[in-house]
């Protein structure tokens, strides 16, 4: 990328031009003129800055302070429409109002005016005439001017080169500064290329060498040298204001750095200039991109960011994409496009309509006003080779152990038919009544759950009736179900999807009026949320809390916050079997909350099972998959059929090795991933509207 120019500015290293580096570098911005006579009067060099120092002000392009409907900033104002009707007649000094103006000795006619305190010199003056004389060539700015024909040949050797510098210093009676010195050269050589100094051996090698070819030597070995891209990357990354953390408020830090290697090797390799901004503007967009030019196209991203509370998404991604209009416009064009943000700029041909226009090329770029929780829009990772490999293997070790897992051996099928035949049955229970101590509305879905609406209570306790229980009742569980309705899928109704059960509280109620407190025991949970309960046995949120009873101790009763927006069951034994008397009712009463406001439960189902005791949760086998395996085996659908294969190989002690063996992979593969570098990249949705903002705005 611009190799060539840098050979040039290394050979600018050598001294013989006054100040070479800086002259080759302004040589190179304005390669696309010839080299000037010295008696050729041009427009830009020579007049423009005259017009702007002395006119610009009242007939320039700032419509608010321009007098007379008159501009000398253009070529329509200059000479006129048609031309020939304007303040300057080319070839004719004593036609052109202009050159009458600034020569006029009368206050009320010359220009600029007395008050304006900026009147032209003598030489000035002979400079405009000179140039309508010459015929009164116009110019645009240079930076908007087509290359001149013949700039590459002149750019092609350094003789060339210095034939035009040295006419340039002749005319200014300036003389080239002294050859430098090998070691001067030396130093400034790699400082120029890769921005550190040479080595001592490096210095001993190259002052060693007494060859013609040393010095060129010397500039290609730099140039091959990967602290070359560095050196240039840096520049280029300030540019595009590359930066690892987000700019606003808390600047917090983001993963980007493989944009700075893919600059740091477009420079290495030589990449040519279009390819550069291709790939960095719209490498997104390209047929099939590569993950380089998806890196690449991760400078759309490397603008401002925010997350902080107060912000207002629309106002900032109007920021955003207004960003990234004035960062293009300078980096690529050279220019300041912001101004036109809020109104035409006065100094350059942009209009408002034009920076507008602009940010529409950018609106279909996915981003947030608002970000947070540090997610920074879309990414990719980037993992070098040997994260590559190391991700291969383990990809390879989990699929042959997952294998082994789901591979349906005599001894597996066997041992999952002995099991389907021990399971506990569980019989749902059909209340009688339902009641809310505080009127919440249970109602009954589909799959005979009970499903909490209206208004959610500090406390509650629920209070349900049953008249038709199993006889030899041993024990009673409870399903905690998700529902698109509750916060978070539930199962409670708490604004996190948590709920807390305080005390269960079971009682037979006889036909006379009687009342017999039930005793529960062994109470197990398939999930407890985690808490520490000082020197109690069991944690604050275990479901041993919900039947020790105290509702209101210092172990607070069963939750599961881990784990919201799934399915949890919990089984309490009845400390004796238990059949209810003629006429009589089992009556379950379930405390909510009492420490925990608003914690109450969302949605449930009670089951009873009459199996031997003990009856463990860890056994609560899903309703669905205790339906499939009710069916016999010969008449089971496919789907029904793996079901019940999943549910068995997830709960098979003897299959636990093998679990634990594809949790471990699976830990140690979600460490790798946590491991390898990210980069945020530019990804394409449908166009949003663009908007011209208020003028002054």
């Amino acid at each position: 990328m611009w190799r060539a120019e840098r050979r040039l500015v290394a050979r600018a290293a050598e001294g013989t031009w006054l100040r070479g580096g800086l002259v080759m570098c302004l040589l190179l911005v304005v390669a696309g003129r010839t080299a000037w006579a010295a008696e050729t009067i041009f427009f830009d060099r020579d007049i423009r800055p005259i017009l702007s120092d002395h006119c610009f002000f009242c007939h320039g392009p700032d419509a608010a302070t321009r007098e007379a409907d008159l501009r000398l900033d253009t070529s329509e104002g200059l000479f006129g429409e048609p031309l020939g009707t304007g303040p300057v007649v080319a070839g004719d000094p004593a036609g052109s109002e202009l050159l009458r103006r600034v020569r006029a000795t009368d206050a009320d006619e010359v220009m600029p005016p007395p008050e304006a305190h900026k009147e032209l010199t003598a030489e000035q003056k002979e400079l405009l005439e000179e140039w309508v004389a010459q015929g009164a060539a116009y110019g645009g700015h240079w930076a908007f001017e087509p290359v001149a024909q013949g700039v590459e040949e002149q750019r092609s050797t350094t003789a060339a080169i210095d034939a035009l510098v040295g006419d340039k210093l002749s005319s200014q009676s300036l003389a080239p500064a002294a050859l430098a010195d090998r070691v001067t050269l030396l130093r400034r050589l790699h400082f120029d290329l890769t921005g550190l100094p040479p080595t001592p051996e490096e210095a001993v090698a190259y002052l060693d060498d007494p060859s013609e070819a040393a010095y060129e030597q010397l500039v290609d070995r730099l140039l091959a040298s990967p602290h070359y891209g560095e050196r240039m990357a840096m520049w280029w990354l300030d540019l595009v204001r590359y930066a690892d953390t987000v700019g606003y408020h808390g600047d917090q830090p983001m993963s980007v750095s493989p944009f700075r290697d893919y600059v740091i090797a477009a420079f290495n390799d030589n990449t040519p200039f279009d390819q550069f901004t291709i790939e960095q503007l719209a490498g997104d967009l390209l047929p099939e991109p590569t993950p380089q030019q998806q890196i690449a196209a991760g400078y759309n991203r490397l603008g401002m960011m925010s997350a902080e509370g107060g912000v207002q998404p629309k106002e900032y991604l109007a920021k955003y994409i207004a960003e990234r209009v004035r960062n293009v416009s300078g980096a690529w064009l050279g220019v300041t496009l912001g101004c036109a943000e809020c109104h035409d700029h006065k100094f350059d041909p942009f209009t408002t309509r034009d920076f507008y226009r602009f940010e529409a090329f950018f609106a279909d770029i996915k981003e947030r006003g608002l970000y947070s929780g540090g997610q920074w829009g879309p990414k990719m990772q980037v993992p070098d080779a040997e994260q590559r490999a190391a991700l291969a293997e383990l990809d390879r070790e989990l699929a042959a152990v997952r294998q082994q897992l789901t591979a349906d051996t005599p001894e597996v099928t066997a041992a999952r038919e002995a099991w389907e035949a021990s399971l506990v049955s569980w019989t749902p229970l059909v209340a009688e009544t339902v009641e809310s101590l505080h009127g919440v509305t249970l109602a009954p879905r589909d799959d005979g759950a009970l499903l909490a609406s209206g208004e959610n209570p500090a406390t509650d306790t629920y209070t349900l009736r049953y008249a038709d229980v199993p006889a030899g009742l041993t024990a009673v569980r409870i399903d905690v179900l998700p529902d698109a309705s509750l916060p978070k899928q539930g199962p409670g109704r708490a604004g996190n999807g948590n709920f807390v059960l305080s005390e269960l509280r079971a009682e037979v109620h006889a036909a006379d009026g009687s009342v017999t407190p039930v005793p529960l025991q062994h109470a197990s949970a398939t999930y407890e949320q985690t808490g520490a309960a000082g020197d109690n046995p069991y944690g604050k949120w275990a479901v041993a809390a919900a039947i020790d009873g105290d509702a209101k101790g210092p172990t607070w009763g069963w939750a599961v916050m881990e784990q919201v927006g799934q399915p949890h069951a919990a089984v309490f034994e009845t400390v004796s079997d238990l059949t209810l008397p003629e006429g009589g009712q089992l009556v379950l009463l379930l405390d909510q909350n009492l420490d925990n406001p608003h914690h109450t439960l969302g949605c449930f189902r009670i089951s009873a099972a009459t199996a031997p005791r003990p009856v463990a949760a860890a056994d609560a086998v899903p309703p669905a998959v205790l339906e499939a395996v009710a069916v016999p085996a010969a008449e089971r659908t496919a789907e029904q059929t793996t079901l019940i294969a999943d549910h068995y190989r997830s709960i098979a002690a003897a299959l636990k090795p093998l679990r634990d063996q594809v949790a471990a992979l699976e830990k140690k593969r979600a460490d790798l991933d946590a491991a390898i570098t990210t980069t945020l990249v530019t990804e394409t949705v449908e166009p949003r509207m663009v908007r011209v903002l208020a003028r002054g705005n």
